[in-house]
């Protein structure tokens, strides 16, 4: 009775993982079918006849390659981008003693993370358009920058008040001054939240549509999330190609979860509990 009892949440979870992979195994599968007709005669079964080909005319011919690497300079631009000036401010208001100008400064960007993105919408437009950079990759650089911005502060900002004050004491004794403490002491030891927070908004950025959609117009700049719906709209009649791009999209966001996964979630319980 007791082996059974434990044996239900194991089995309960195999099938809700089992349910989760489901789409994706189907995917994958139609991504090797090699045509239509394959898929629609055994939909959910595995193919007689691989056609790794597909993936080669998704990458060449619809432009997944072009739209895949603009997805990920933007995204690692931005992330990297938003961790620097997140530290900086983090450092500020943990760090360096302000007075009663630390928490109010910590308070606005907490603010910050009250208001949805969607609502922000038509003056983000605004803005990147009467600044001259609607249709370049910058129109979505720096909101995805900014967006991040409040997430990476408060995860850094909690990581950094866990650091002992006895540590820059001895780097002052050294003659070191804020910027050089920052540098050389801070930020090397705030590396596992870092790395949690770039993975995070490494994702919100590889998977973010709206504003790519609506900022970017020239097909050559347009990134992953947005090529795959006018890959569509291009070859909605062949399914076997659009499930090989779905494949490039969804890949690389599996693999950075399988490998990091321990790291998003070391990172952001020790930021938690620390602060």
């Amino acid at each position: 009775m007791r082996t059974l009892s434990k044996s239900i949440p194991h089995v309960f979870l195999l099938s809700y993982l089992l349910v989760i992979l489901f789409p994706f195994l189907f995917v994958i599968f139609s991504s090797v079918k090699k045509d239509n007709n394959a898929i629609a005669l055994n939909p959910f079964g595995i193919p007689q006849e691989f056609a790794f080909e597909n993936y080669v005319e998704a990458w060449v011919n619809a432009k997944i390659g072009t739209y895949f690497f603009n997805s990920l300079y933007i995204s690692i631009l931005a992330s990297v981008v938003s961790i620097l000036l997140g530290a900086m401010f983090a450092f500020a208001v943990t760090r360096m003693k302000h007075g009663k100008w630390n928490a109010a400064f910590f308070s606005l960007i907490l603010v910050g993370m009250l208001i949805p993105n969607n609502s922000l919408m038509l003056p983000i437009y605004l803005l990147v358009r009467k600044l001259g950079i609607l249709d370049t990759h910058l129109a979505l650089i720096i909101p995805y920058i900014a967006n991040a911005l409040p997430f990476t502060i408060i995860i850094l900002a909690a990581f950094m008040r866990s650091l002992p004050s006895e540590i820059e004491e001895a780097a002052v004794m050294d003659g070191l001054r804020a910027q050089g403490i920052f540098a050389r002491i801070v930020l090397p030891l705030t590396i596992p939240a870092i790395v949690t927070v770039f993975i995070v908004n490494f994702l919100g950025n590889w998977n973010e549509f709206l504003l790519a959609n609506y900022f970017l117009s020239t097909d050559t700049l347009r990134t992953l999330p947005v090529g795959m719906v006018q890959f569509r709209d291009q070859y909605q009649m062949n399914y076997a190609q659009m499930s090989a791009g779905i494949v490039y999209s969804v890949v690389p966001v599996i693999i950075i979860y399988s490998i990091l996964q321990e790291q998003i979630i070391e990172g952001v319980t020790a930021g938690s509990v620390k602060g």
